[in-house]
């Protein structure tokens, strides 16, 4: 089925970004088409089917303080789906597990010198009190976080961590990266200082396919298997080329990876703004889920301080929400982020599981094959953002090269890293001011 239309406004990407700008746009009547190349809405955010419920590839939650995605659930009458809960955080270290949950936790934790628990400690809450990121542009998080706690807390907690992230970009990565991970998670605590995690019921996916079908209701357009190959200017109007045909626009909003902007725009944008497009560098992530007959732990994020281990961390999602969700099952994740040239992200399914249980044995020594009922593994190729020094230099700007053509990406998210809540954010806002000057 032919696709040719013509819109007021065309949206490339139908992920939280893509939709919320829609949604701004169908609230004042204006016409608009998102066009998604996957089969399903969501882009990160997507699900697959777990007995019968609906279950994040990629790990998800949000924070209390994650104001803008609350604000918009709110609106969708949604608030019911929404279930918050003290988590249980932990770190695997020299082969032992640890709880990290509290500022109670923090003091036991013993592969620290108690002089240094107390910098830990202070660390956060002096990260906290940054208030004008701007000065810690041009520092590393790795110079920064040595800084503020020492070497010995730095190559215990921190190091790990980062390396486990980022890989071999890890020595790159800004502080301001840092920072705001720091600040987010000490914001988003209860009174006894314990973690606080949002989780929406049903997956992320639930939340997408509401605003969706709001999008809809309003008189949006959504069409997904809509890959888009080419951007291009026709006169005062935007040429959106797909596979099931043209799609022709006022204005376009373009919400994927830069790289895949720069290939779509190749053919008139200028050279220097195809560099800038594709000068941020992105790592990959690949994700293996686990379906068990039996818990793992009762740790529900669990660091992994262990260079040794492939996998960042260990997330047993049913110690957040209840795996009767889930008939029964226990959900872990393993999340890898990673070059995707790397030899991992080229395995299939099996391989993948082949690699990485000798590794999940050794830590759970009890964990027996027979436990796995089965296992998924999810990639995706333009997972995070490399957040060097002096981001904010590299990020290219919301207008684009000729009028009425607009970028809003997870790249352009700074100094806060990519996530459902700013995805939302800068949507909406974008879609707010074109809503406005459309009339």
């Amino acid at each position: 089925m032919s696709l040719a239309h013509s819109t007021r406004v065309a949206i490339v990407g139908g992920g939280f970004t893509g939709l919320a700008a829609a949604y701004e746009l169908a609230k004042q009547g204006i016409a608009v088409t998102v066009l998604e190349a996957e089969s399903e809405i969501g882009g990160l955010a997507a699900a697959f089917d777990v007995a019968g419920e609906k279950l994040d590839r990629f790990y998800h939650h949000w924070f209390t303080n994650d104001l803008e995605v609350m604000r918009l659930i709110d609106e969708l009458g949604l608030n019911d789906r929404v279930a918050i809960n003290p988590t249980n955080t932990g770190v695997y270290y020299a082969n032992h597990f640890f709880k990290l949950s509290t500022p109670w936790d923090l003091l036991n934790f013993t592969p620290l010198a108690f002089t240094d628990r107390i910098r830990l400690g202070l660390l956060a809450l002096r990260a906290r009190r940054v208030d004008h990121w701007m000065e810690l542009e041009d520092k590393t998080a790795a110079e920064w976080l040595k800084e503020l706690g020492g070497e010995r807390v730095y190559r215990v907690m921190w190091e790990p961590l980062l390396k486990g992230k980022f890989g071999p970009v890890a020595e790159e990565i800004s502080a301001v990266w840092f920072w705001n991970k720091l600040k987010l998670r000490g914001g988003s605590r209860g009174k006894g200082g314990e973690e606080r995690l949002a989780y929406f019921k049903g997956g992320f996916v639930a939340l997408a396919e509401a605003l969706a079908t709001r999008v809809r209701e309003l008189g949006g357009r959504i069409e997904t298997g809509a890959p888009v190959s080419a951007i291009r200017p026709e006169g005062a109007l935007w040429q959106i080329d797909t596979a099931n045909g043209t799609i022709t626009a006022d204005h376009v909003i373009a919400t994927t990876a830069l790289p895949l902007v720069a290939g779509m725009v190749k053919d008139w944008a200028p050279a220097d703004y195809i560099a800038k497009l594709e000068r941020i560098h992105y790592l990959a992530n690949v994700c293996l889920v686990l379906e068990l007959d039996r818990s793992l732990s009762n740790t529900y994020w669990l660091n992994v301080n262990d260079p040794s281990f492939p996998f960042v961390g260990v997330i047993e999602h049913t110690n957040f929400e209840r795996p009767e969700t889930y008939g029964g099952r226990h959900i872990v994740y393993l999340s890898k982020y990673l070059p995707h040239t790397d030899a991992l992200y080229q395995m299939s399914a099996d391989e993948v599981l082949e690699f990485a249980l000798p590794y999940l044995q050794k830590m759970f020594p009890k964990l027996d094959r027979s436990w796995i009922q089965r296992h998924h593994v999810w990639k995706a190729r333009w997972s995070q953002p490399v957040v060097e020094k002096r981001y904010s230099t590299l990020i290219p700007p919301v207008a684009g090269p000729q009028p009425g053509f607009h970028l809003c990406s997870m790249a352009q998210i700074y100094p806060e890293d990519r996530g459902t809540n700013y995805a939302v954010r800068e949507g909406r806002k974008l879609g707010r001011e074109l809503a406005e000057k459309l009339g």
